[in-house]
């Protein structure tokens, strides 16, 4: 491409143009952005972030070259001394999903997505030409995958709680019995919060053949591990595979996944090369490992689960304030994310409400105090009564 030939107009003034720009100009414009972003900058309810936990002092490694080459088992490739640090975050990741590196194995990822990618490529090798049963209100990136994979999704409809209903389940892989089933389930619905129930979606499809069963909690799964719930959401109940998120709820400054899969439905010996060395791999970003790392040692599992804890009760707060004023709240038990009527337009903008239709949505994750609650039920309260901003 030419010099002077530009795909799109870009903002004013960041442009790349053919000469190098002053550095002192555009790390100005940086630091600017990043004090825009910084807590206190702006009110931000609608999605999980990591205001006033970025950890600061690891900014020396953004100095290094962190490269995870290869399988985090295979034994030929090349160690650069942060290997241990994978095999401890897998180990506590693990842990909270009922199992061990023993009888599991897994990798981190650069996203949850990358996760589920690396998750759903195992779960099909056992499986002749499965269709992947999915909650109709699982995370959209399950549908992308799929589409990606070229594996047709079958929605399974929802019960009023958001979870899976195993009775249409039931029904939708008997239509298909034979090709084998490789259900989906979701702890942590993007609308509800929702939790499928793992050991009753496995009982629901058991008769009709072979079924791999894969949970993708990136959502609520470290929320699901410190909380005493009566729905069986992980290996321990029975789950062949699942996928993790480290960000969220941790407040890294970047995206991480960890996937997770049963040994006996794996073969992680297999040589460099193959398909399950090459997705997602080959090539992995240690740097974010470090970053779990560090963040889970300062808190330790005490420290997550206090957290969580207190996330839960700004959830059940924020519940309460909401519905007085007259939002129509809705939270599945446990979850940290909590959905309303959404407001008046200037209250989404104030606040960068994550919506979708006629609802609003809130993860009481990171910064959201019961004074920002509080701020936030006025509004609603306003807005209803036809208040303007």
């Amino acid at each position: 491409m030419s010099p002077r030939t530009a795909l799109t107009t870009p903002a004013e003034g960041l442009a790349i143009g053919f000469q190098p720009s002053p550095p002192q100009a555009d790390a100005h414009a940086l630091h600017q952005l990043q004090q825009a972003l910084a807590p206190g900058g702006r009110p931000f309810l609608g999605l999980p972030d990591h205001q006033g936990q970025v950890m600061a002092e690891l900014a020396p490694l953004l100095a290094l070259f962190i490269h995870h080459q290869g399988s985090p088992y295979d034994d030929s490739r090349f160690d650069d001394g942060t290997g241990a640090y994978e095999e401890a975050v897998l180990t506590y990741f693990a842990a909270l999903a009922g199992t061990s590196l023993e009888e599991a194995h897994g990798c981190v990822a650069a996203s949850p997505r990358e996760a589920l990618l690396h998750g759903l490529v195992l779960a099909r090798r056992g499986l002749p030409a499965p269709s992947v049963y999915v909650n109709e209100q699982a995370h959209a990136d399950v549908g992308r995958v799929c589409k990606l994979l070229r594996m047709n999704t079958v929605p399974v409809a929802a019960q009023g709680d958001g979870a899976m209903d195993p009775d249409d389940l039931r029904s939708q892989v008997r239509m298909r019995r034979g090709a084998g089933a490789l259900v989906v389930a979701t702890c942590g619905t993007p609308r509800h919060g929702a939790i499928d129930n793992v050991a009753d979606l496995r009982a629901a499809v058991a008769e009709f053949g072979p079924v791999h069963l894969h949970v993708d909690a990136s959502a609520g799964g470290l929320a699901a591990a410190h909380t005493n719930l009566e729905v069986p959401w992980s290996l321990a109940h029975g789950a062949h595979s699942i996928t993790l998120s480290g960000h969220p709820l941790l407040g890294l400054p970047a995206p991480a996944g960890i996937s997770l899969a049963r040994r006996t439905h794996t073969r992680p010996a297999d040589p460099p090369g193959t398909e399950a060395d090459r997705l997602p791999a080959t090539s992995r970003n240690g740097l974010i490992t470090l970053l779990l790392w560090a963040r889970l040692r300062s808190l330790g599992r005490a420290g997550v689960a206090a957290m969580v804890a207190r996330s839960q009760d700004a959830a059940v707060y924020a519940f309460a304030r909401f519905e007085a004023a007259g939002t129509a709240p809705q939270r599945f038990p446990g979850s940290l994310t909590l959905t309303f009527d959404k407001p008046a337009r200037w209250v989404v903008d104030k606040w960068n409400l994550h919506h979708s239709g006629h609802r609003a949505r809130i993860v009481t994750t990171g910064p959201m105090t019961f004074t920002a609650i509080d701020e936030l039920a006025a509004d609603l309260a306003d807005a209803r009564q036809g208040v303007a901003a």
